[in-house]
C-alpha cells in the first residue's frame, strides 16, 4: 500500500470525526473527491431534476471528470486535513 493510499484511508476515517459538520458545498466536494478517487470518472446515469440531492452529487462528481485517482485522493486528504 502506498503512502498516498494509507493517507487517503486515514482521511476517510477522519472525515467521520470532524468537530463540526461541513456546509453542503464542502460535503459535496468531499463526496465527489471520494467517488473520483475510488471509482474514477462518473459513468452513472444523470438523475432527474426531481431528486435534487442526487442531482447535486452527480453534478459535483461529474465536474471532476478526467481527474486521476491519485490527484483526487490528495485533494481529499488536503480538504479533510483543512477541516480537522
Amino acid at each position: 500500500m502506498t503512502d498516498l493510499t494509507a493517507n487517503f484511508e486515514a482521511a476517510v476515517a477522519n472525515s467521520t470525526q470532524l468537530s463540526e459538520k461541513p456546509d453542503n458545498q464542502t460535503l459535496l466536494k468531499i463526496y465527489s473527491l471520494y467517488k473520483q478517487a475510488t471509482e474514477g470518472d462518473n459513468s452513472a446515469a444523470k438523475p432527474g431534476f426531481a431528486d435534487i440531492v442526487a442531482r447535486a452529487k452527480w453534478d459535483a462528481w461529474n465536474a471532476l471528470k478526467g481527474t486521476s485517482a491519485d490527484d483526487a485522493k490528495q485533494q481529499y486528504i488536503d480538504l479533510i486535513n483543512s477541516l480537522s
